[in-house]
């Protein structure tokens, strides 16, 4: 990367360049927008605790989005795109400084039309839903921090969630219809992307291209019920949720599977999961009640809490306290838990792995839809010790056939990929010359001499 040494900048004649945009320069405001929660993990914490821009910009438009463009470009100046900060490996944390750009202020809805819409990167997700449930449909699949998060820092630096069991991951083909990025080119341009192109920006932190607009698909919104499932066994909830994924006839949205003692970390649930069960924590269609009554049956499940949809915005969501809600939760009772994300495939190994690390990797399932079957995924929560240790337990889940996607890394490639996305790179050398967007997290530029 050629780039300008933030030490030696002059940071307050920059920010005159930005006039008319919003900027932040107060210190305090600069440090909390230039982090996201990266201290889920033991090992980024070290790595980047201190790491701060210099400068943070909000724009309101694409046009100022490329004055903010030209103005880096200029002056060699490290830009890096942030959402509502809510990834939880460092996605948006600048690694050598330079200038935040904010989209949170670009939050406008164009237009909303029968399954699909077309907003800025700014727009909640929650906020959205309001709007779009009106007319019937609703996103296909949501972080568990959609209060918060936006659209676009969920397609940049997002894979998947509450929806995910009907719709698979953001990446699969058909979950991303367009974007309108911004380029850092001596004179940088728009570029619209459509059908597969897309790809070259999805899940890419930022790294090529200022997102400025998105054409997304959604799903028809069902009367949705909330449900909490306790079953004796373990391996039996487990089961149960693979066969609600399996149950082509039974419209649901979450699947979210909690080995004891996860449920102990949940107090706002305690009621409802009694000490020594394990927890099912469901999104069910509410014209799907009375035969999913009868799959709990099925399995032995009890029944200890029923939200209607028509109570559904009343109170904290159970999806708050799935996905990655399910490590805050526990994190904000015992520090020094971490997690993991695997794809365990089958309930096999599922079971291989939950006997085998007992309590110290405690079993956390999310089932979701992979090449047309529900699958069981986890976000095990993990006794840490040791960075040895946590490597040590990811070895043999990957010797077991488990895919892990490392949270451990603020690395694209080394996360879920563990491949370089050479699409992705060659957009980049054409978009981004200099190198300057959110440097330092994309091993294919720095590898690709």
């Amino acid at each position: 990367m050629t780039s300008t040494p933030a030490q030696s900048f002059d940071w307050n004649a920059l920010a005159s360049e930005f006039a008319g945009i919003e900027t932040i320069t107060e210190p305090t405001q600069v440090a909390k927008l230039s982090l996201d929660y990266y201290h889920f993990s033991p090992v980024l914490q070290p790595l980047l605790e201190d790491k701060r821009g210099n400068l943070v910009v909000r724009p309101q438009t694409e046009a100022e989005v490329l004055q903010v463009a030209r103005i880096c470009v200029k002056h060699k100046v490290p830009l890096t795109i942030r959402g509502a900060g809510t990834g939880n490996y460092g996605q948006c944390i600048p690694l050598h400084g330079g200038v935040i750009l904010d989209t949170t202020r670009m939050n406008g809805i164009r237009w909303i039309k029968r399954g699909k819409t077309c907003v800025e990167p700014g727009v909640k997700l929650a906020a959205f839903d309001k709007q779009a449930r009106k007319i019937g449909w609703e996103w296909r699949m949501v972080p568990s921090t959609y209060r918060s998060a936006t659209i676009g820092g969920f397609i940049g630096g997002g894979s998947g969630g509450i929806g995910s069991i009907n719709y698979g991951q953001l990446r699969d083909r058909g979950n991303l219809l367009a974007v309108r990025v911004v380029t850092l080119e001596d004179e940088p341009r728009v570029i619209e992307l459509r059908g597969d192109d897309v790809q070259k920006v999805n899940h890419a932190y930022g790294t090529n291209g200022i997102i400025t607009e998105l054409e997304v698909p959604l799903a028809p919104a069902y009367a949705w019920v909330e449900v909490i499932v306790i079953f004796d066994n373990f391996i039996t909830a487990a089961q149960f949720g693979q066969a609600l994924g399996d149950a082509d006839g039974l419209v649901k949205k979450l699947i979210s599977i909690h080995a004891h003692p996860i449920p102990t970390y949940f107090s706002g649930l305690k009621q409802y999961l009694p000490d020594g069960k394990h927890g099912a924590l469901l999104t069910i269609a509410e014209s799907c009640l009375e035969p999913f009554q009868e799959l709990v049956r099925e399995y032995g499940g009890e029944i200890t809490y029923q939200k209607s949809a028509q109570d559904g915005s009343k109170g904290t969501s159970l999806a708050e306290f799935t996905w990655n809600h399910t490590t805050l939760h526990a994190r904000s009772i015992d520090g020094t838990l971490t997690y993991l994300q695997t794809f365990f495939f089958t309930l096999e190994r599922v079971e291989k792995l939950y006997d085998h690390f007992g309590d110290e990797v405690m079993m956390h399932l999310e089932f979701l839809r992979v090449n047309g079957q529900a699958i069981p995924a986890g976000l095990q929560l993990v006794r840490y010790t040791t960075e040895e240790r946590l490597n040590e337990i990811i070895r043999y889940h990957e010797e077991q056939g488990a895919f892990i996607a490392n949270p451990h890394t603020y690395i694209l490639e080394d996360g879920g990929r563990k491949t370089i996305d050479v699409e992705q790179v060659q957009f980049k050398e054409q978009v981004d010359p200099y190198g300057l967007m959110n440097p330092g997290k994309m091993r294919g530029w720095e590898e690709r001499e």
